[in-house]
């Protein structure tokens, strides 16, 4: 670029700056869009930049991590929930700052920040960190919504409470991990009407593993005993058998299929 135009450039540079200073309204929104960031710290400082303003700028994906720290700084954001989230949400805003913002986030806005493109595993570990925090205090409802959307950390964990309301969108929910099951089922929790559940999900019923964890739980009904032995091998009838977790009646149960394949 010659002298001549890069001297052309430098007054409507100068001009753009003042502008950010002193416009107001609409203009000061165009101003939001553009592209340098000398311009745009400048707008920062304007008396006129309101909230508005700010999250249409938090809405851009191009901004330098010097402004977004500045936006951080910026006594509009202390007063707004919605400039912390839509400041938490940017994928170039540093870490630090989003990790400061996130105790202030509410529950659903951090799981949708779980699934946001460009956000850090560390981040995404910190929000689900305190979403398992709050759980104790979540109403059933939220707990419900939460099953459905959590992540295979979050829906885990509210497996692992037993509540029967909660079993259904736990276990519809896709990514629930066959381990948090086998967990659920190894564990205290489990009660006839949850194991039930869980022995006849679509999704869940043919898993080998997961037919020999509920066979092996001393509070499976029996009816589930007469649907699974039948099919199992004579390796499985046997392994049921060593276990030491059935009752008297689920052995029996076991026995009985045992006699009769030798007939």
């Amino acid at each position: 670029m010659s002298e001549r135009a890069e001297g052309n450039l430098e007054p409507a540079l100068i001009q753009r700056l003042h502008r950010a200073l002193t416009e107001s309204g609409d203009e000061l929104f165009t101003l939001m869009q553009d592209g340098s960031p000398e311009v745009l710290r400048a707008a920062l400082k304007n008396p006129a930049l309101g909230e508005e303003h700010l999250r249409a700028l938090l809405k851009r994906r191009d901004l330098t991590e010097d402004l977004l720290k500045a936006i951080h700084q910026h006594k509009a954001v202390a007063s707004s929930h919605r400039l912390k989230v839509a400041l938490a949400y940017n994928p170039m805003t540093p870490g630090p700052i989003v990790q400061s913002l996130l105790g202030q986030l509410f529950l659903f806005e951090l799981i949708t920040l779980c699934y946001l493109p460009g956000v850090t595993p560390d981040q995404k570990l910190a929000a689900e960190r305190i979403i398992l925090q709050r759980l104790p205090t979540t109403d059933l409802g939220n707990k419900v919504t939460l099953a459905r959307r959590g992540t295979s950390t979050l829906v885990g964990e509210l497996l692992k409470e037993g509540e029967p309301l909660l079993m259904e969108p736990c276990l519809a929910n896709p990514r629930l991990k066959e381990i948090s099951i086998l967990q659920f089922l190894n564990g205290p929790k489990g009660t006839a009407e949850t194991i039930s559940i869980i022995a006849r999900h679509p999704r869940w019923k043919t898993r080998p593993n997961l037919k020999m964890a509920i066979l092996k739980n001393r509070k499976t009904p029996p009816v589930w005993f007469t649907l699974f032995l039948p099919p199992l091998r004579r390796v499985d009838l046997h392994e049921l058998l060593a276990s030491q977790r059935l009752s008297p009646g689920q052995k029996k149960l076991v026995e009985d299929e045992v006699r009769r394949r030798d007939r």
